[in-house]
């Protein structure tokens, strides 16, 4: 979605982590404030990972995902947050969102056909102490994208700390976060038509059918989505989570009913949607 011209004058650095790649985009500073910089938010990437990742053998969430009924799992802190965040998203977006399809959505990746799996057991997360509980097995975490949009949060939290004031920070080709006033030009291309977006202290995200079309799982099961869902949704946002969410979530409806479906979410600033290859505002 960048501007490869516009992006010529920032230093790139770039680092592989939670199955995709991050890059860090800054301007100003020299070499090695830039150097200094990346290596400590790489390093606070490799530690999300190692909490976040259900793949990760002793992460928070693959621990998460072993537990039986009646036992509690304290939590670092980034997990308990990052799961806090999905608690919440679940209830703003009235289910749509949901942190717990991790059995559905390993389901719909594999391809393997036959039955969705049901949706049973229940996971209680302790909102003052970091902490979860397994009241019931069977619902599985899989943070996806608001675990990507978490960690840029994450980062820009170091940016600021350094003093750093203008970056862009991606996770793969899907989510942006855009730091500081000075602009970034990023395209959102439709089949026939694209629209020039300026990201300013910001975040964007994008969720479609095109290249990840298997992580977009509804909660209702197949039958519950729309007709004729739009090939591809793009919302901008004061955070990178809160833009994975509603990019995730708003997948889900007919682009007819997000207009009042969003109408009380002041965290999103602007939605696009892709219909009939051409890229249109939404809100």
């Amino acid at each position: 979605m960048t501007d490869p011209a516009i992006l010529a004058d920032a230093r790139l650095f770039t680092h592989d982590a939670m199955n995709t790649t991050f890059s860090l985009r800054i301007r100003g500073g020299d070499e090695e404030f830039a150097g200094g910089l990346a290596r400590e938010c790489f390093d606070r990437l490799e530690l999300l990972e190692s909490r976040l990742s259900r793949f990760i053998d002793g992460s928070d969430v693959s621990r998460i995902n072993h537990l039986t009924a009646g036992e509690t799992l304290y939590l670092s802190e980034p997990c308990h947050q990052c799961l806090l965040l999905g608690l919440d998203a679940y209830a703003r977006t009235g289910g749509l969102f949901d942190i717990t399809l991790g059995t559905r959505i390993e389901h719909r990746k594999s391809g393997s056909g036959g039955p969705v799996p049901s949706l049973a057991g229940r996971l209680t997360i302790h909102p003052d102490v970091p902490a979860i509980t397994c009241e019931e097995p069977g619902r599985e975490i899989d943070l996806g994208g608001i675990g990507k949009g978490f960690a840029l949060d994450q980062l820009k939290r170091i940016f600021i700390d350094w003093g750093a004031a203008d970056a862009l920070l991606t996770a793969g080709g899907s989510s942006l976060l855009a730091i500081g006033t000075g602009g970034w030009p990023v395209e959102l291309t439709g089949g026939r038509g694209s629209l020039r977006r300026v990201l300013t202290n910001e975040a964007l995200s994008a969720s479609g059918t095109g290249i990840q079309g298997s992580h977009i799982v509804h909660p209702g099961g197949p039958d519950a989505m729309p007709d004729v869902p739009c090939k591809r949704i793009w919302v901008t946002a004061r955070t990178a989570a809160e833009a994975e969410i509603w990019s995730t979530a708003l997948m889900l409806l007919d682009p007819g009913e997000i207009p009042d479906f969003i109408a009380g979410e002041g965290e999103i600033a602007k939605v696009y949607a892709q219909r009939d290859g051409m890229v249109e505002v939404i809100r």
